[in-house]
């Protein structure tokens, strides 16, 4: 089962995948329409998007765990943070394959996941030297002028707005945003707020 919020994508990728030897792909848009599905049929692999819109992988497997889902789980998605990668890979996913990898690659992937093996996108290597590192390393702490950058950030302000609001430089803005990236393992503003929204909310 493919898991894919993005039509374009999913339908693609299904037409593609089935076409190879022994492998029959189904597709949705959305982890209810996952659980949905599960309950009605058996299935050896859930193919399963990181960012679903409204719905993050990591709601997945608990759900499909209490229906008596069995199979196996590959992550394929754009991008996942450090931190994210190591909560999934605690939840118990088989996998995490980048969406910039060939086709032929996901093949390879999908092949040795449903066999029994893992399989790792090689920018996630030091993850799996240490897979259970995370679970006893500190979580970020901001201090409180960070604090104050990423909720102007989460209301959509401008380097330039949040620069106004509290009276510093605009390049000071740009420090403290790029320290924030630094302690959240992101690269991006969006990354930034989405992973803000959820891992760090107790801090906001």
């Amino acid at each position: 089962m493919l898991v894919d919020d993005h039509a374009l994508f999913r339908e693609s990728l299904a037409q593609a995948l089935g076409g190879e030897p022994n492998l029959k792909v189904s597709h949705c848009a959305s982890i209810r329409e996952a659980l949905t599905m599960l309950a009605a049929q058996t299935y050896d692999l859930v193919l399963l998007d990181h960012d679903l819109g409204a719905e993050r992988a990591s709601q997945f497997l608990p759900a499909a765990r209490q229906l008596g889902y069995e199979g196996r789980v590959l992550v394929v998605t754009a991008w996942v943070s450090d931190t994210e990668a190591r909560r999934l890979l605690r939840q118990g996913v088989n996998g995490i394959f980048l969406k910039q990898g060939a086709l032929s690659e996901l093949a390879g992937a999908v092949r040795m996941v449903v066999s029994g093996g893992t399989w790792l996108d090689r920018s996630l290597a030091a993850i799996a030297e240490d897979p259970g590192a995370a679970p006893h390393a500190a979580a970020p702490v901001f201090n409180e002028r960070q604090r104050k950058v990423l909720r102007f950030v989460l209301e959509g302000l401008s380097n330039k707005e949040i620069a106004w609001r509290l009276q510093i430089s605009e390049s000071y803005v740009k420090a403290i945003l790029q320290s924030l990236f630094q302690k959240t393992g992101v690269r991006t503003r969006g990354q930034l707020v989405r992973v803000a929204v959820e891992q760090y909310d107790d801090q906001l």
